[in-house]
C-alpha cells in the first residue's frame, strides 16, 4: 500500500492505495490503457478518489502539467469532481478514457 495526499474541490484527503500494474486497471475498467514512452508506475500515480464515471478527460500522454492543473472531471453521486494534478512533470500514462466507469483508488493516470 502506497499513501497519497489528494485533493478534491479544495478538501485534502489522505488514501491509501494498493499498487496494481496499467493492465490489471485497464482490465478492470474495460477500457485499454494509453501509455508514453516511460514505464507504467513510473513517477506519481493519480487514483480515483471515489467510485464513479469519467466524463472529461483534459490530457493525453506526454502533456506537461502544473500542480493543481486539471487532469479530468470524475462524476459521483450526481456531483463533478475535478481531479487535479498533485505536481508538475510529464503524464506518462493514461489509464482511463471519457465514460470509463472507476472505483475507488482505481490509477487514472501517471505523472513524472
Amino acid at each position: 500500500m502506497r499513501k497519497f495526499s489528494v485533493n478534491v474541490n479544495g478538501t485534502r484527503y489522505e488514501v491509501e492505495v494498493e499498487e496494481i500494474d496499467a493492465s490489471t486497471a485497464a482490465a478492470a475498467q474495460k477500457n485499454e490503457p494509453v501509455k508514453a514512452s516511460a514505464p507504467a508506475g513510473a513517477g506519481v500515480e493519480v487514483t480515483s478518489p471515489m467510485p464513479g464515471n469519467i466524463l472529461q478527460v483534459n490530457v493525453k500522454p506526454g502533456d506537461t502539467v502544473k500542480e493543481g492543473q486539471q487532469l479530468m472531471i470524475l462524476e459521483a453521486m450526481k456531483m463533478e469532481n475535478e481531479i487535479l494534478a498533485p505536481c508538475a512533470g510529464k503524464v506518462t500514462t493514461l489509464a482511463v478514457a471519457k465514460g470509463s466507469t472507476v472505483e475507488s483508488g482505481a490509477l487514472l493516470c501517471t505523472i513524472a
